[in-house]
């Protein structure tokens, strides 16, 4: 009497699911989990960078507000707004109107404000590429698994669900992973893009301020003050 060997049950948890995958599925769960973890270390690091821009922008409307602290050393992008603009201040022209002085010196400003936005921007079209195209990677990792699921029912002749479930179940763990990569990653860009937005109107409102009042101030002294 021949006795009959159980089938091997299959691992369906998470690592199980990986290892027994297709060499294709397994490279788009890899490509997935990577892009995952660059998004993470994205937003990690905007998140510090953009906390630290907020100070800045307030200490810029401060120093808006109080002349003495204009002539002072400042930081980071307040300072080189105002720097900009004490540049610009400096370089006066006596045939110039008020109104043209005052757009030559916001547009000193708004371009030292243009050129640290650029610097905040980077990175994020990674999340926004990874929003948007990390399901459909996932959806090729599904489909090429469902593929070889069928092509292994067809070879073995067998559609037990015993049979069918490991290899769906693998496959549906590729979208899955896709869809943890996208969520947080659109998400986040949407956060991220909104914040930034807030610290450039911020930062604009004070080059308005900060410019009209250095188009007014035309007094030798203080033309010394601002060279300090």
């Amino acid at each position: 009497m021949n006795d009959i060997v159980p089938a091997t049950p299959h691992d369906l948890s998470f690592v199980g699911l990986f290892l027994q995958a297709d060499p294709i599925v397994k490279g788009v769960m890899i490509l997935l989990v990577l892009a995952s973890l660059g998004c993470w270390t994205i937003v990690v690091e905007k998140l510090l960078r953009f906390k630290s821009v907020r100070r800045q922008a307030r200490a810029f409307e401060m120093a808006v507000r109080s002349a003495d602290k204009l002539h002072q050393k400042l930081a980071g992008t307040t300072g080189r707004i105002v720097a900009a603009g004490q540049e610009a201040w400096r370089d006066q022209d006596p045939s110039e109107s008020r109104a043209e002085r005052r757009e030559r010196i916001e547009r000193a400003m708004r371009a030292a404000l243009s050129a640290d936005m650029r610097q905040l921007q980077v990175g994020l079209p990674f999340l926004a590429t990874t929003g948007s195209a990390a399901p459909f990677i996932g959806l090729f990792g599904t489909v090429w698994g469902i593929m070889n699921s069928f092509s292994a029912i067809a070879a073995s002749q067998d559609t037990s669900l015993s049979v069918v479930a490991p290899g769906i179940a693998e496959a549906l763990f590729a979208t899955a992973i896709g869809l943890v990569a996208a969520i947080p990653a659109v998400i986040a860009y949407n956060k991220l893009t909104t914040d930034l937005g807030r610290l450039q109107q911020s930062f604009a409102a004070g080059i308005t301020s900060l410019g009209d009042r250095l188009a007014r101030d035309r007094k030798p002294h203080l033309r010394a003050e601002a060279a300090e």
